[in-house]
């Protein structure tokens, strides 16, 4: 069995054990913000694991828990299992019609659709194969059934792998031949298998990809925790645009991913630095955002109906991200 294969079967039984501790929350739990994560902790998340120990320090109680896929992070949110998620869940939102809002948007899409040469050359090369992205209803899905249409081409299939640095391993033991990665992965490629792979263009897409949801309800019975996270993040972000590097001196603070390999931990400045030249979304999201992902995922089917008919307000809840930028000021 290769190690990727036992890498997920690990995360799946992690996944059980999970859900299990989520169903049955404790007396000592109930004043817990629990975030639900679908995907694992890597060197892209790290700046958002330090501001979450930040929000720790101004006195909100967390716990985070790694599921499986964005799909298990929402169904807890949904079922109450958990408090906030990570993702972005505008098709399920529109879908179940469940009492779900993003607060928060945390990144834009910047990945990078990736294939063995051995294989394809092409968009074209894909018609009729099968491609990975990162889990149900992401961005990175959007991207490539977007891709799709442009090309006039249609996949065999598409298979679900969280995580990027999953996906990069998976195509450098040769266990997918055609997925989507972020700028990390690009260049572990590119060190690791030089002329190994290809990169096919892809038209810049400003959508969100990842951002924080949570039902209606537990945002107005937890506005003060709920703006202590924001404030947080929004300050971690402004921090890593200014000096990428920081996230290195994060990370040690915080000890966070303790058993990361040398290798791990020397990518982390250059793909922060990379990500920090891309633009990262330093006010939070916002109207005009959620406005330009209605374009973009409507486009890429994910939403259903004429973007100009859709409202902000039945996708979006902007009371905590206001309060945050009108204490931070706006960047």
């Amino acid at each position: 069995m290769t190690s990727i294969v036992r890498n997920l079967k690990q995360l799946a039984a992690a996944t059980a054990f999970a859900a299990i501790a989520l169903a049955v929350p404790s007396a000592a739990q109930a004043d817990t913000m629990r975030i639900a994560f679908g995907d694992i902790a890597t060197v892209e998340t790290l700046h958002l694991l330090a501001a979450i120990e930040r929000a720790k320090e101004a006195g909100v109680d967390i716990e985070v828990t790694y599921l499986k896929s964005e799909d298990i992070a929402a169904q807890a949110v949904v079922s109450g299992q958990a408090d906030i998620g990570v993702g972005g869940p505008y098709a399920l939102i529109q879908k179940v019609n469940a009492p779900v809002r993003m607060f928060m948007q945390l990144s834009t899409l910047q990945m990078y659709p990736i294939v063995n040469a051995e294989a394809y050359k092409t968009w074209k090369d894909l018609d009729g194969q099968e491609v990975a992205v990162h889990s149900r209803g992401s961005g990175t899905e959007a991207l490539m059934k977007l891709a799709a249409q442009k090309n006039g081409i249609e996949y065999s299939s598409i298979s679900y792998i969280p995580g990027s640095e999953v996906r990069t391993g998976a195509l450098l033991q040769g266990n997918v031949k055609a997925t989507i990665v972020d700028a990390s992965g690009k260049r572990v490629l590119e060190r690791e298998a030089p002329g190994r792979f290809i990169t096919l263009p892809l038209d810049g897409a400003p959508a969100t990809d990842e951002a924080l949801f949570a039902n209606t309800e537990y945002l107005e019975e937890n506005k003060e925790d709920v703006a202590k996270l924001v404030e947080a993040i929004l300050t971690t972000w402004r921090e890593v645009a200014k000096n990428p590097a920081v996230v290195a001196e994060l990370r040690e603070r915080y000890k966070l991913l303790p058993d990361a390999s040398a290798e791990t931990v020397a990518e982390i400045t250059p793909y922060f630095t990379e990500a920090a030249a891309a633009g990262l979304p330093l006010s939070g999201g916002g109207e005009a955002t959620a406005r330009s992902d209605f374009e973009f995922y409507s486009v890429a089917g994910q939403l259903t109906g004429e973007a100009k008919d859709l409202k902000v307000e039945d996708f979006w809840e902007l009371g905590p991200l206001n309060e945050a930028l009108a204490k931070l000021g706006a960047s």
